[in-house]
């Protein structure tokens, strides 16, 4: 590489880097057609989650539920900012991937892959998630411990 080409890569913008800590998935019973992806994320740079996919659902939305006239309501957002070098969560009861239309159920021990499509300075990066799914009944305060 020429010393040009070296400044020339170098100068360029970096991609956003954002990092997933404890992905999972709520786990379904039989008919039921919606569920929550929950995680982590962290990003290097200032940034926004605008789209996620999953090939287990028809349909996947960024949601939000937020407390409206004492009534908990859960809406899609169209983005979620990601500030830079700060921790977004992704829980029950906040945001979270809401996966619609499920094509199947979702049992626990399975693995669930989720797309994020991340976007940071105009450009648009796929971060890979491999998601595990939890029994229906798990909260995101359950963590697995060694006894």
């Amino acid at each position: 590489m020429t010393a040009l080409g070296a400044a020339l890569f170098f100068t360029l913008p970096a991609l956003a880097q954002v990092s997933v800590t404890d992905p999972w998935v709520r786990g379904t019973v039989p008919g039921q057609m919606a569920t929550g992806v929950f995680m982590q994320l962290k990003s290097a740079k200032d940034a926004k989650l605008v789209e996620a996919r999953s090939p287990v659902a028809g349909v996947v939305e960024i949601h939000e539920m937020a407390m409206q006239n004492n009534v908990m309501k859960m809406r899609a957002i169209p983005a979620l900012e990601l500030p830079a070098g700060r921790t977004v969560e992704l829980k029950p009861g906040g945001y979270h991937v809401m996966l619609m239309d499920l094509k199947r159920q979702v049992k626990e021990g399975e693995t669930v892959p989720v797309t994020l499509v991340i976007e940071s300075g105009g450009k648009r990066d796929l971060v890979e998630v491999k998601a595990p799914v939890r029994a229906p009944t798990a909260r995101n305060d359950m963590k697995k411990h060694a006894h």
